[in-house]
């Protein structure tokens, strides 16, 4: 399962990114996705994470309300919206495919993992 991340960069606080995950190969389409982040100094922690087929999804507390994660199965791609972005925010964003196609929030459940993109956010 090959996983593709992209869409991070730098913006001010306050401001919104969207990140983007595809699987060109179409081989995670019955998979749930995961988005995690990895602050510098500190472990790989789980941000959120959608269905197989989108109908559900979770997030951490700490993105609630802030974070959007969505799914274009005819696009192959799962999508985060990041708006009213903060500072503490800042870490480096990596996608991956679970087992199975139920979600979960630990990192143990996720097998298929894409590159990260880094997401910079200056106060």
């Amino acid at each position: 399962v090959q996983l593709q991340a992209s869409g991070g960069g730098l913006v001010q606080a306050g401001g919104s990114l969207r990140l983007s995950c595809t699987n060109p190969r179409r081989t995670a389409s019955n998979n749930a996705v995961g988005w995690f982040r990895q602050a510098a100094g500190k472990e790989r922690e789980f941000a959120a994470a959608i269905d197989w087929n989108g109908g559900v999804t979770k997030y951490a507390d700490s993105v609630k309300g802030r974070f959007t994660i969505s799914r274009n199965r005819g696009e192959n791609t799962v999508y985060l919206q990041m708006n009213s972005l903060r500072p503490e925010d800042t870490a480096v964003y990596f996608c991956a495919a679970a087992i199975g196609s139920t979600i979960a929030d630990s990192l143990g459940r996720y097998r298929y993992w894409g590159q990260g993109t880094q997401v910079t956010v200056s106060s």
